[in-house]
This record gives C-alpha cells, sequence and structure tokens, in this order.
C-alpha cells in the first residue's frame, strides 16, 4: 500500500510539473500568473511593423532595373537601355549623337555595367569623356588619369567579355594623349564636343 500511495504521489507530482511548465511556456499566461499583462501572440502578429523614415529627397536617385541574369547567374550580356546617370545634357547629347548611340537619351547596360552608348548597328560600346581635361592643372589631371584609366580597364573587360568591342570617345587632343600614355592599347576617339 504504502508503494502504491509513492506511485500515486509521484505521478501527481509529475503531472503538476507538466502542468506549470506547459502553462508557462506561453507568455500571456506566465505573465497573468506572475501579474503582469504580456500581449498575446495574435495582437503581435497584427501589430503593423514599423515603417522607415522616407529620404528628404536630397539623396535620391531614379530606380535601376535589376541587372538581368543569365541562366548561370552572372549579369547578362544583352544590352539593356537605362536612363543616362547623371544630368549632364551636353555629356548626353555627345554619348547620343557621336557614336551614334542605338538608344537615344538612354546609357546601356552590359554585362552589369552601365556604358554611355551602344553604337548604331555594330557591336561597339562607348564610354564619352566630355569635361575640361585641358582646363585642369598637372595634378588634377594625374588624380583625373589615374581614376579614368581604372574605370576604362574594367568596362573594356566587361565589353570583351561580352563580345563587344570598347571605344572611348574624349574631347581633346591632350585628353586622349595623356590616356595612351599610360595605356596604349584603348581605342580612343576624339569627338570634339563641347561643355
Amino acid at each position: 500500500m504504502i508503494v502504491l500511495g509513492v506511485v500515486v504521489v509521484a505521478v501527481a507530482i509529475k503531472e503538476a510539473l507538466d502542468s506549470y511548465e506547459l502553462r508557462h511556456s506561453y507568455p500571456e499566461e506566465a505573465g497573468t500568473a506572475r501579474g503582469t499583462k504580456v500581449a498575446s501572440r495574435e495582437a503581435e502578429a497584427q501589430r503593423k511593423p514599423k515603417l522607415k523614415p522616407e529620404p528628404a529627397g536630397q539623396d535620391w536617385q531614379p530606380p535601376v532595373p535589376p541587372v538581368p541574369v543569365d541562366r548561370t547567374g552572372h549579369a547578362s550580356c544583352e544590352p539593356v537601355p537605362v536612363p543616362h546617370a547623371g544630368e549632364d545634357d551636353p555629356h548626353d547629347e555627345c554619348a547620343d549623337t557621336f557614336p551614334p548611340n542605338r538608344y537615344p537619351g538612354m546609357d546601356v547596360l552590359v554585362g552589369g555595367v552601365r556604358f554611355d552608348a551602344l553604337q548604331v548597328g555594330v557591336r561597339v560600346l562607348w564610354e564619352i569623356k566630355t569635361h575640361r581635361f585641358d582646363t585642369y592643372n598637372e595634378f588634377i589631371r594625374d588624380q583625373e588619369i589615374d581614376k579614368e584609366i581604372e574605370q576604362l580597364r574594367d568596362e573594356r573587360r566587361v565589353a570583351q567579355a561580352c563580345g563587344y568591342d570598347f571605344v572611348v570617345g574624349v574631347s581633346t587632343e591632350a585628353h586622349r594623349d595623356a590616356l595612351l600614355a599610360v595605356d596604349s592599347f584603348l581605342k580612343i576617339v576624339v569627338t570634339g564636343c563641347k561643355r
């Protein structure tokens, strides 16, 4: 009889512990048991997430379509017209008319890189430079050439990997000569476009 009593008490204790554990696994019940109020899971699920504040507009850029990808997940080599990147009308006009551009008023995205123009009738991508290179002092010229050479080599690599030729259009002979002094393999055309 004593053994049976111990077993009954043990079962009762186990059930009480299980019940206590089960009851306190839900915060809303545990909170009420302790005398505090906790929001129910349903109320939490219905609560709307807080939105991030919208920018004031100073740094806003128009959306750019996502880079198309091919079946391997790499950026696609198919040309995709996208709006001109900046608000530089003389530059955009030069990019639209000099090559001439297959997509007037647009840049072209190829291999995940934005080019100023895709020439009509041929597989040639263009990067147009219209800044007033001749007016810069020697230090600024050197800085500009270093920056441009890095950009142009990356663009040339992507263009060639996608089966396109790559040409750089510059406004002056001095700018062309400075670029060729650093990379003689660039194809550079003097456009004569003015700022």
